[in-house]
């Protein structure tokens, strides 16, 4: 999968997608993209969108009984 498909994946705000993408991930590459999802929701220099499609990521993710982020 292509960097541009991933990020669309994952910031697609549809639960579905983010999961679809999520697993098509190994555990590392998993781990580096939950932590860089968590830092778009913290840090500066986001924009608002990012930040919300970044949190709902994280919020497919964490509701996922399979996933390995959170």
């Amino acid at each position: 999968m292509d960097l541009e498909a991933l990020w669309a994946g994952l910031l697609s705000r549809d639960s579905d997608t983010v999961l679809e993408t999520w697993h098509a991930l190994n555990s590392e590459e998993q781990a580096a993209v939950y932590a860089h999802l968590k830092r778009m929701t913290t840090e500066d220099g986001w924009s608002e969108p990012q930040r919300i499609s970044a949190q709902a990521a994280l919020d497919a993710l964490d509701t996922d009984d399979t996933s390995q982020g959170g």
